[in-house]
């Protein structure tokens, strides 16, 4: 037969951890049979080192066009590569024009053309005003839309009201599509600005749990007047936990995710000044991760998303430390992987149950479970291969970002991506890239 053959010990496969043979062929995934199985193509044994799905990545900021200077396809994708994500999806924002209309989903798509190293598909932004733009935006095959319940950093793409999520939820809900949002009803409240300008606890103070938990109530209920799909992006509160699982136990069409350093880092442990761990909703204490935690893997929350957003080194504010002006992003695409992995050891969690976290579910969520997200037959041949048991401290050289600042730099992270598989082909071996501009656009 044509096609080739990936031996190891560790395959992560639906029904979990086991020894065996991979058979691809056509870039799709023939089968998975037992590893002294006679097969008449190449076959390249890997050893102990495990064989997951590629990893799905549904909320990265690539920012092209316009604000190329901080992160691009070109940048972004060959950083996916590198660290075993074959699939993206890229947020409406913080591109210039933002994409909340057919004419920017087609400057996106022209930007991305020559320079897609993962598959990548868009979201579809909803603003107020914008609601005539959405049936044109569906056509064009966007996987959803995403709003914000609060400002969301730049002026182009303005929060939602409730009244502009009740003209577009109905027509969502007809064609099946998810509305993801930044779940924050904040207030206009600028006085901790003016407290320490470089105090962690000040800004964490800046946006309570309170501002997340009133927003999720807001979308749990528009959410099961409308029946329109509701993704919950990067949830920190966890006293939103219970809402969620009541909503759950209603049947609402309700996803939620959480975010890597929500899960890895901790509010007592982030030093004054120390504006590279910034984000919105911000890292909360540890009792509280705690509990995310639980909600991961009890299926409560689904799955984890990076929420890359990188910006300048000028915009993080990395030389003075103040909060009240520093870009609210943490870039972390290349180690959506190990971060989680390092996080998840000591836990009682295994590799099935990461490969389920940032793969499997967040294929659902964009409508690809049929293809993606499986070891499995059938499936696209989106592979990577780690070595769940090497280590490695990250350094700016190591990360094919746009730009390095990251709160992960210096630490030593567990899992090292040795290969990257996308639809069948070597696309890197590391630390090479074996091959660039095979990624596909996603539509749905």
């Amino acid at each position: 037969m044509n096609g080739f053959a990936l031996r190891s010990e560790e395959i992560i496969t639906p029904s979990g951890a086991r020894p065996g043979l991979v058979l691809v062929r056509n870039g799709r995934i023939l089968d998975v049979v037992p590893p002294d199985t006679a097969v008449s193509c190449p076959v390249h044994d890997v050893g102990i080192r495990t064989v997951l799905p590629g990893l799905i990545d549904p909320h990265v900021h690539i920012n092209e066009p316009g604000r190329t200077d901080w992160e691009g396809f070109d940048t972004a994708t060959r950083a996916a590569l590198a660290g075993g994500l074959t699939t993206l999806v890229d947020m409406p924002l913080n591109s210039a024009p933002v994409t909340t209309s057919v004419a920017s989903l087609a400057l996106k798509r022209a930007a991305a053309a020559g320079q897609l190293h993962t598959n990548c598909g868009f979201w579809g932004g909803i603003v107020p005003g914008n609601a005539a733009e959405v049936e044109g935006l569906i056509a064009e095959g966007v996987l959803g839309f995403k709003a914000f319940l609060t400002h969301s950093g730049i002026d182009d793409f303005p929060n939602a009201t409730e009244a502009d999520l009740r003209r577009v939820m109905p027509l969502l809900a007809r064609h099946g599509l998810p509305l993801l949002v930044h779940c924050e009803l904040s207030q206009d409240d600028d006085a901790w600005k003016q407290n320490d300008k470089r105090s962690y606890a000040n800004y964490l103070a800046s946006r309570p749990k309170a501002w997340e938990d009133e927003a999720v109530a807001l979308m749990l209920r528009l959410c099961e007047e409308t029946g329109c799909p509701v993704h919950i992006v990067h949830l920190s509160s966890a006293n939103s936990l219970p809402a969620i699982a009541a909503a759950r136990a209603r049947g609402l069409p309700l996803t939620v995710e959480t975010g890597q350093h929500y899960l890895f880092f901790a509010a007592e442990d982030i030093p004054d000044g120390g504006t590279a761990y910034k984000c919105a909703p911000p890292i909360r204490e540890r009792a509280n991760n705690e509990q995310l935690w639980q909600a991961l893997q009890t299926g409560l929350i689904d799955f984890v998303a990076t929420d890359h957003s990188p910006a300048p080194p000028a915009l993080k504010q990395l030389a003075t430390g103040d909060f009240t002006t520093a870009w609210g992003g943490i870039a972390s695409l290349q180690l959506a992987l190990p971060v989680l992995w390092t996080a998840a050891r000591g836990r009682a969690v295994g590799l099935p149950e990461v490969a389920r976290w940032l793969s499997t579910n967040p294929a659902r969520l964009i409508g690809q479970s049929h293809r993606k997200g499986r070891i499995a037959p059938g499936y696209d041949a989106d592979l990577l291969v780690l070595d769940a048991e090497a280590s490695f401290t990250v350094t700016e050289e190591l990360l094919h970002h746009r730009h390095k600042a990251s709160p992960y730099l210096g630490r030593e992270l567990c899992g090292v991506v040795e290969q990257t598989y996308l639809a069948g082909q070597l696309v890197y071996q590391r630390p090479e890239f074996r091959q660039l501009n095979q990624g596909q656009l996603l539509i749905r």
